[in-house]
């Protein structure tokens, strides 16, 4: 077999971090060799060779959603079906499309290999396995249930591939309509009123209003482009800087929730994010306070979040989780009546799936119904926008009309 280079960094036997390349047949003989001088490898990987293909190299490219989620069902599938977890990480890299996932997987295998657990050698990874993923795996692993657990992962990617994916589909013809449109208004305001301008500006003070108005705005956009353009720049920098504070980003997604017509859609959403994620981790058997404390997280809205770290805290003295979420406020009654009557049965996990298999089915109507409205609402916009636009255009030149008859 020929050698290949690898790139490293270790400790010496004097505590020094140390760099350099070493070439050896395998990953793991580079390991035992370096180990064999008195080193502790910290990181290595195969030297990037510029001639060689993404595949052998390790890409960069980030992993896509779709990714991830088929790398999680190959590793429930193939723990389930009885394979040791090193075989299973060696089978799910030579499966694997991604070359990043490819490359995560090999540094995986060598770190199980050398008597770390899956979830310890995944969390070295936390660009692409975050605390839901790692700390279930984790779970799974103390109690025996690695491949029921990696398949619960799954489902929850898979499910949030899909949702993705759905909204992503369903804004396309909007957003299609809405760049259309936006174009015309373009095209007429800076080409043909522009061209009409003189002939417009010679009829005097016999300009019906709306041409006047249409010509007003025309005329300060042009003449008044850069106040037009830095006040719309420090605007949405203003805002951003102001949504990176904790205030800022509360007050959004408050305000997210609370909106007319998106704002329950958003809220189930949410709940059902959480609810599945709560569930996913209680099923693995990661502690009731922690799986409230990543759950609340990946909520990603801050009122959720405050939430959540509340109902940690009631749950720490002693109070039922479902009693402690109907006094946080953010939990709607479906939620927490499911969650008490989980409880009272000992199946909370159970419980939190229907109710996010039922929220997932209200979420997918709203979002028909938003989809619906807002093709007529962009219509009605534009259309009203185009229209005065064109009847601007049009009156002077019937009013030059009637002149010269």
């Amino acid at each position: 077999m020929a050698q290949l280079t690898y790139d490293y960094t270790a400790m010496d036997a004097a505590g020094a971090r140390r760099s350099g390349s070493v070439d050896a047949e395998t990953r793991d003989a580079a390991i035992a060799r370096l180990a064999a001088e008195g080193r502790f490898v910290l990181d290595i990987r195969e030297a990037s060779n510029a001639g060689a293909s993404p595949i052998a190299t390790g890409s960069h490219k980030a992993p896509s959603r779709q990714d991830l989620a088929l790398f999680t069902r190959r590793l429930a599938d193939l723990s389930s079906a009885g394979l040791p977890l090193d075989r299973v990480l060696q089978v799910v890299s030579e499966q694997s499309e991604s070359a990043t996932l490819k490359r995560v997987a090999d540094e995986a295998l060598a770190d199980v290999r050398s008597g770390m657990s899956v979830s310890q050698a995944l969390s070295n990874h936390p660009k692409y396995f975050n605390a839901i993923f790692t700390e279930t795996l984790r779970a799974g692993e103390a109690s025996g249930q690695f491949g029921d657990v990696a398949a619960r992962l799954a489902e929850y990617q898979e499910s949030d591939v899909m949702r993705r994916g759905q909204i992503v589909g369903a804004l396309v013809y909007p957003a299609v309509l809405a760049s259309t449109s936006l174009f015309v208004v373009v095209f007429l305001v800076t080409f043909v009123l522009p061209r009409l301008a003189p002939v417009f500006k010679d009829m005097g003070s016999d300009l019906p209003a709306t041409t006047k108005v249409l010509l007003a705005g025309v005329n300060f956009a042009t003449h008044y482009w850069f106040i037009i353009l830095a006040a719309t720049i420090g605007i949405i920098v203003g805002l951003r800087l102001w949504l990176m504070t904790p205030a800022g980003a509360y007050s959004k997604d408050k305000f997210l929730l609370n909106a007319p017509i998106i704002g329950p859609v958003i809220q189930k959403g949410t709940v059902s994010r959480f609810s599945r994620v709560l569930g996913t981790l209680v099923h693995g058997g990661v502690p009731i306070l922690e799986a409230l404390q990543i759950a609340g997280l990946s909520a990603s809205n801050k009122v959720f979040q405050r939430s959540a770290l509340l109902v940690e805290d009631e749950v720490r003295a002693g109070r039922p989780i479902a009693e402690a979420m109907r006094d946080a406020g953010a939990f709607p009654p479906v939620l927490t009546h499911m969650v008490a009557v989980g409880e009272e049965t000992g199946n909370l996990p159970k419980m939190l799936e229907r109710v996010s298999d039922s929220l997932d089915f209200e979420v997918d109507t709203g979002m028909r119904r938003l989809v619906s409205l807002v093709e007529p609402i962009i219509v009605l916009t534009l259309g009203t926008f185009v229209g005065f636009v064109v009847l601007s255009v049009l009156l002077p030149i019937f009013q030059a009309q009637n002149l010269v008859k």
